[in-house]
């Protein structure tokens, strides 16, 4: 836990990250950039049964959108959808069973849903996973890893087609603030040298998935990507992954909603997609990927080589 109680970002977080820091953003929020109706357009969102995922899952189909909800946990999605559907009044919400840590049914998942659904508008990639110890799926490929970076690679590389045959194609990927005590690595991708630290190796999976959308946004131009941080939330994922920080935070935690807040803003506003593509968002506002005098810069080449080495374990995994 040494990652969230000595850095120096984490003490600016007390305040910015928090239920209050939130409260303070929101003042400046202009709440017409929400009244907007998504009838008719589609968004699919990983980790939709719970936390962040289920709240802007919630948001969407209020506005009336269809929703694609992709949980790993059948009973737990199929929960969360009558919950959405009695809520919302919206009976367009449908659930789709997947787990991210199996990296060839990514491929197959994605090539399917092309084939039966005609548009997707907005992919969110809100799904997420911190390991307590290094594990291994059964591909071989360490599982937060494929869960946190190859598997929202795949995901989003297979449903470019999809998505750029779509009006205002938008793909929004939830990271996290960790990442700003990260510089990007590449030479050991599957966290197979040195101690595994779970909230280490996910947090340089959240500088991944930052560099991962600023590639993504030079390659595909007719797509606007984002990348957002929603400050500390009140999710069950923090609390199972994170119990100290869970347990000492918890009064000052933000509930799913106000961590959801940008998502949906980013996935429905006119006013997100004015900003250039490839960006990060903190409370609807654009914001540094780096901290001030930050070591955590990388060069073009080292990222031009993340994305080919990423480039390359997908293929391994990809149906022929």
């Amino acid at each position: 836990m040494s990652l969230y109680r000595n850095s120096a970002w984490f003490l600016k977080g007390l305040t910015e990250f928090t239920r209050n820091g939130f409260l303070t953003a929101s003042k400046r929020f202009v709440e017409k950039d929400l009244d907007v109706s998504v009838a008719g357009r589609s968004f699919m969102i990983t980790g939709a049964n719970s936390g962040i995922g289920k709240a802007a899952a919630m948001a969407i189909a209020k506005k009336g959108g269809t929703v694609h909800m992709v949980c790993r946990n059948k009973d737990k999605a199929e929960e969360a959808r009558a919950d959405i559907v009695k809520e919302s009044g919206n009976k367009e919400v449908y659930v789709h069973i997947l787990d991210l840590s199996e990296t060839r049914k990514v491929w197959e998942f994605a090539e399917a849903f092309k084939k039966k659904y005609k548009a997707l508008n907005v992919l969110i990639n809100n799904a997420g996973s911190i390991m307590s110890q290094r594990d291994v799926n059964a591909e071989g490929l360490e599982k937060s890893f494929a869960v946190n970076v190859l598997g929202i690679y795949i995901l989003t590389k297979s449903l470019v087609p999809l998505l750029e045959k779509s009006p205002d194609p938008r793909v929004i990927s939830v990271t996290s603030g960790g990442m700003l005590v990260q510089k990007l690595r590449i030479g050991n991708l599957q966290s197979e040298r040195g101690r595994y630290d779970g909230t280490m190796v996910y947090a340089q999976h959240k500088r991944q998935q930052v560099v991962m959308t600023e590639q993504f946004a030079k390659t595909h131009t007719n797509i606007h990507f984002s990348v957002m941080h929603p400050g500390w939330v009140d999710t069950p994922a923090v609390a199972n992954a994170m119990p100290d920080f869970h347990r000492s935070m918890k009064e000052s935690l933000r509930s799913p909603d106000q961590g959801a807040d940008t998502v949906v803003w980013l996935a429905i506003s006119e006013v997100a997609i004015t900003n250039p593509s490839g960006r990060f968002y903190q409370d609807r506002r654009v914001v540094s990927t780096h901290l001030p005098l930050a070591w955590t810069h990388s060069s073009p080449l080292e990222e031009q080589k993340f994305m080919s080495l990423l480039e390359e374990l997908a293929k391994k995994f990809q149906p022929h």
